[in-house]
């Protein structure tokens, strides 16, 4: 031992993951010279570190094929969303010209979706509104809420307005 027959423990290395890991999940090998007696205890070290380093690499596999998998689908996602966007631009487009064809007036379809931002504090402010503004979850100035598109909330807006 004291001929430095034993060397530093080396962190085994077989992709990039296991480099990128911390060292403190990186599973350990004791690196043997030739002929050189080891202890038993330190063979059944090595050997539970083998089995160790096996069962890593399974998972790390494992791993990877099932992100593969994930991103295989969120590709097939991303391009049905797409072709809906494309679809019913093409619809609006087709929709247009055939209006302008018939000499009619396209009326473009309204969002669904509003974002409402608070701009104006609290002082000098009626009862009414500040209870409108408290319904809509904007308590406190710069706060901001997605709000459904419907009469209610329109005139609820109205007032506050």
């Amino acid at each position: 031992l004291a001929q430095g027959l034993w060397q530093k423990r080396v962190a085994t290395a077989g992709s990039w993951a296991a480099d990128a890991m911390a060292e403190r999940y990186a599973i350990s090998q004791v690196q043997v010279p030739e002929g050189a007696a080891v202890p038993e205890l330190v063979k059944l070290k090595m050997e539970t570190e083998a089995k160790l380093a096996e069962a890593k690499k399974q998972a790390l596999a494992e791993k990877q094929k099932t992100r593969d998998e994930e991103r295989a689908k969120l590709r097939e996602r991303t391009a049905a969303y797409e072709k809906e966007y494309a679809d019913t631009a093409a619809e609006l487009v087709k929709l247009r010209r055939e209006a302008k064809l018939n000499g009619n007036f396209f009326v473009e379809p309204e969002a669904k979706l509003l974002f409402v931002v608070r701009i104006s504090g609290i002082i000098k402010m009626s009862p009414k509104p500040r209870k409108v503004l408290q319904l809509l979850r904007l308590k406190q100035l710069h706060n901001g809420v997605f709000l459904k598109v419907n009469k209610p909330i329109l005139n609820m807006l109205k007032l506050v307005q």
